[in-house]
C-alpha cells in the first residue's frame, strides 16, 4: 500500500469522524484554494513607500499583513491561526507593491519556537527593550533600527493575535480562553503549549517564511505528562488536538497545484525521539501520538525524522516500522550517535549537539540558533569535464593513482573557490565579521537566539551559529566511474584509456560491447563490494578538504561544514553530463544523494546500507542521506515488521547518517500518472521532503519511477 491511495484506508481508526472530515477538507485543497483567492495584501496606498529605508518598508509590510490578512476559524479546529495569504507559498513576503513582491522570505531553518512556548512572547518584548537600552555596537544606527524592527514585528503579531482572539472568543469560547493567554504568556498546559507553538509557527508562515518545527515531542511531552497525571486531559483528547495541528499544517495544499518539484515541501519538518540536553531519552506519549496521527490520516506535509540508536525503545522502532510500511516516505531516521559524533568532532559542545534537529529538510543544525544555507555542486560533471577532459579533447592518464590525484586536486580547487566566492560576496557588519546584507528578516530573527543579543539580523551573523555548507553531489557516480576506469583500463585492460575517452565522447556509439561489459559485468556501489571503497574515498576526501581549511570556532564567524546531497538535482544535472565509464549514456538520471545509481544495486537493502556506511559519514557534518526503495510485498505480515526493525538496527550498526525509505511499487506510480484524480493524496519521499506524486512534473515523476522500478 502507498500512502494516500484512499483516505484512511487500511489504517487503524482512532480519531473522531469530525476530525477525519476536517482532514479530508484540508487534504482536498479547500484551504489552499481559499488562500490563492487572496494571495497578498496591497501596499499601493502607502505614500512614499518607494523612498523608505528597507526596515521601514519591511515593518510596514508585516503590519499590513497582520491588519488585513483574512482570518479563518473552522468548526473542527483545536488550535487557531492560519497563513491565509497564498503568495506565502511562493517564498516571498506576501505584501505586494504594484502587484509584485518586495522581499523574499526565509527557509532552510528551524526557529526556536520551544523557547517562545516556555517563556511567552511578552518576555521577548522585555528582552528587546533591555537590549535597546543597552545601546548598539560599532554599526549603531543599523543595529538600533534592527532592534526597532523586532519590536515592530512583535507589535504586528499582537495585532494579528488580537484579531484572532476576538474572532475565536465569539465562535469557540474554550479555544478563545486559551488564545487569550498564549503565545504572549507562557504555556501552562498541553493545549496551551500546542496553541502557542502553532500560533508562532503560523505567524512565520503568514509572513512568507518556511521553518521546520524541530523536536515537538520534547517541547510538548512534559506538558502532556503533567496534564495526564493531573486528570486535565486524556490521551484520546490529546490525539484529537495534535491531529488538528497536523491538519492545519495542510492549509497550503491546493486542488490544482502547479507542477514542479511537489507541493508538500514547505520545510515544516519534525524531529522525534533521541536524547535531550541532559542525556535522557525524549521519547514520550507525544512521540507515539504524532505517529498515530500521520499513520491514520496519511498527512505527508510534515516530514518526520526520528533519532534512533541502540538505546531506542523497541516499541518506538516497531511503531516506525508500522508507519513506514504504509508508504509515502513520511518517516525517516537519523543515527543519533553518529550525528552527535559529527557535531562534537566539528567543535559543538555536546550539550548543544544533543539539541540537533534539521533545517526543514534533513541537513543537521541546532534549532533556534542557526543560520544555514548550502552550496550544491555536481562532482560528476567536474570529474568528466575537468579531469577526463570530455568535451574539450580528452585527457590522458597512465595509471589510476595519477587519475585520482588529478581529481582530488580539481575537487579541492572547486571547494576552495566555492568558499572564497561566498565570503567575497559578503560585506562587513558592525562587529567586523564577513556577512551578506540582505533584506530584513525580522519575523524569523525574532525566534533565533543571538539576534536580539547581537542586534543583528538573521542573515548578517545574528544567530549563535552561522554556516554555509558545500554539498557534494554525484559522489556515487564519481566512485562508480573511477572504479570502472580502473577496471576497464588499468586492471582488466578491456580498453585503453584513450579508447575509453573516445567511447564516452561518442556516447558509447560504436563501443556497445565495452559498454555492456562495464554495465553488466562490473558490480557497483550499493552491493557491498569493492566498488564501495571508491565512493567512500571520494566522500572522505571531499570532507577532509573542508575540515582541513583554517577556521574559527563554531561560534566565531562563518563555518563551511561538509555535506553530501543532490536533492533531486540529478534530473536537472543530466543535461550537463556525458556518458559514464560505468556504462550509462548521456541524459540518464543517475544517483540521488548518497544512494546507489538506479539499476545498479542488486544485492538488496542491507547491502546498500553496508555500502553507504563504508564512508566516514561522521565527517559529513550537515548530513549525507541514503534513499532506500523497499517493495511493499517484501515487508508484509509480522515478519515484515521484524525485517524493518532489523533494517533500522543494521543502519545504526553500519554507521549510517540519515535514512529515508519509500514503500512504493512502480505499478501504483504508473497508475497515478494515468489517472491523477484518483491518486491526489499519493505521497512519495523525494529528497528530504515528501510530495504528492501527481504534483511532480514529468521529469520528477520519471525520476521517482526509475528509482522505484530499477
Amino acid at each position: 500500500m502507498v500512502f494516500g491511495t484512499t483516505f484512511g484506508g487500511g489504517r487503524p481508526v482512532r480519531l473522531s469522524e469530525e476530525t477525519r472530515r476536517f482532514a479530508a477538507e484540508s487534504l482536498s485543497g479547500k484551504y489552499g484554494d481559499e488562500a490563492m483567492r487572496t494571495p497578498w495584501v496591497s501596499l499601493d496606498d502607502i505614500a512614499g513607500f518607494e523612498d523608505m529605508e528597507e526596515y521601514d518598508k519591511y515593518d510596514a509590510m508585516i503590519r499590513r499583513i497582520a491588519e488585513r490578512a483574512p482570518l479563518r476559524v473552522t468548526a473542527c479546529e483545536y488550535v487557531c491561526g492560519a497563513a491565509t495569504l497564498g503568495a506565502a507559498m511562493e517564498h516571498v513576503v506576501p505584501a505586494f507593491r504594484g502587484g509584485k513582491p518586495v522581499f523574499t522570505s526565509v527557509s532552510h531553518l528551524t526557529c526556536g519556537f520551544d523557547r517562545a512556548v516556555r517563556e511567552g512572547l511578552d518576555e521577548y518584548g522585555r528582552r528587546i527593550g533591555e537590549r535597546m537600552r543597552a545601546g548598539a555596537g560599532r554599526d549603531g544606527a543599523r543595529q538600533a533600527r534592527f532592534l526597532k524592527s523586532l519590536k515592530n514585528t512583535l507589535d504586528s503579531m499582537r495585532i494579528w493575535h488580537g484579531r484572532y482572539a476576538e474572532a475565536v472568543a465569539e465562535k469557540k469560547p474554550e479555544a478563545g480562553e486559551i488564545l487569550a493567554r498564549v503565545p504572549f504568556g507562557s504555556a501552562r498546559t498541553f493545549r496551551e503549549a500546542l496553541q502557542s507553538l502553532w500560533f508562532c509557527f503560523a505567524f512565520t508562515r503568514l509572513t512568507g517564511n518556511w521553518s521546520g518545527l524541530g523536536r515537538i515531542d520534547e517541547y510538548l511531552g512534559g506538558y502532556l505528562e503533567a496534564d495526564l497525571a493531573a486528570g486535565r486531559t486524556t490521551t484520546a483528547e490529546a490525539r484529537e488536538q495534535l491531529a488538528s495541528f497536523f491538519i492545519k499544517g495542510c492549509e497550503w495544499i491546493r486542488s490544482a497545484p502547479p507542477k514542479g518539484s511537489g507541493d508538500a515541501q514547505h520545510y515544516q519538518n519534525i524531529v522525534l525521539g533521541g536524547l535531550n540536553e541532559q542525556g535522557r531519552e525524549v521519547t514520550n506519549e507525544v512521540t507515539y501520538l504524532v505517529l498515530d496521527v500521520v499513520e491514520e490520516l496519511g498527512i505527508g506535509d510534515f516530514p518526520i525524522a526520528v533519532r534512533i540508536s541502540a538505546r531506542s525503545p523497541e516499541r518506538l522502532l516497531l511503531r516506525i516500522a508500522e508507519v513506514w510500511r504504509q508508504g509515502g516516505g513520511i518517516v525517516a531516521v537519523y543515527n543519533e550517535d553518529l550525528v552527535l559524533r559529527a557535531l562534537t568532532e566539528y567543535g559543538y559542545p555536546r550539550t548543544e549537539a544533543l539539541k540537533f534537529a534539521n533545517d526543514g529538510c534533513w541537513e543537521v543544525q541546532i534549532p533556534g540558533k542557526t543560520y544555514f544555507s548550502y552550496i550544491p555542486f555536481d562532482a560528476l560533471a567536474l570529474f568528466q569535464r575537468e579531469v577526463l577532459g570530455l568535451g574539450g579533447g580528452g585527457a590522458h592518464f597512465d595509471d589510476f593513482e595519477s587519475l585520482y590525484a588529478a581529481f582530488r586536486t580539481r575537487l579541492a580547487e572547486r571547494v576552495e573557490a566555492l568558499c572564497a566566492q561566498t565570503a567575497a560576496a559578503r560585506t562587513e557588519n558592525g562587529e567586523g565579521k564577513v556577512w551578506k546584507r540582505g533584506g530584513p528578516m525580522s519575523a524569523v530573527a525574532l525566534f533565533e537566539e543571538g539576534c536580539i543579543e547581537k542586534a543583528l539580523d538573521y542573515d548578517e551573523g545574528g544567530p549563535v551559529y552561522n554556516m554555509i555548507s558545500p554539498h557534494i553531489g554525484g559522489a556515487p557516480d564519481v566512485g562508480n566511474s573511477l572504479y570502472a576506469v580502473d577496471r576497464l583500463c588499468f586492471r582488466d585492460k578491456i580498453i585503453s584509456f584513450d579508447g575509453l575517452i573516445k567511447a564516452l565522447e561518442a556516447d558509447w556509439e560504436g563501443y556497445e560491447a565495452v559498454r555492456l561489459y562495464a554495465r553488466n559485468r562490473l558490480s557497483y556501489y550499493g552491493n557491498d563490494g569493492e566498488a564501495d571503497g571508491y565512493t567512500a574515498r571520494v566522500l572522505d576526501d571531499f570532507a577532509d578538504i573542508l575540515l582541513s581549511r583554517p577556521r574559527a570556532g563554531v561560534t566565531d564567524g562563518l563555518m563551511f561544514p561538509p555535506g553530501a546531497s543532490t536533492f533531486g538535482r540529478q534530473a536537472e544535472w543530466r543535461s550537463g553530463r556525458f556518458a559514464t565509464p560505468s556504462g550509462f549514456r548521456k541524459g540518464e538520471i543517475l544517483a540521488g544523494n548518497n544512494s546507489p545509481t538506479p539499476g545498479t544495486d542488486f544485492a538488496g537493502a542491507t547491502a546498500a546500507i553496508k555500502s553507504y556506511g563504508k564512508a566516514a559519514l561522521e565527517k559529513q557534518v550537515t548530513g549525507a542521506a541514503l534513499d532506500l526503495k523497499i517493495l511493499p510485498s517484501s515487508v508484509s505480515g509480522e515478519n515484515g515488521l521484524s525485517a524493518l526493525v532489523a533494517l533500522m538496527k543494521g543502519f545504526v550498526r553500519a554507521g549510517g547518517f540519515f535514512l529515508q525509505a519509500d514503500m512504493a511499487d512502480a505499478e501504483t506510480l504508473y497508475a497515478a500518472q494515468k489517472n491523477p484524480d484518483a491518486y491526489r493524496t499519493l505521497s512519495v519521499r523525494v529528497s528530504g521532503w515528501n510530495a504528492r506524486f501527481v504534483t511532480l512534473d514529468e521529469d520528477w515523476q520519471q525520476m521517482i519511477i526509475e528509482r522505484t522500478e530499477k
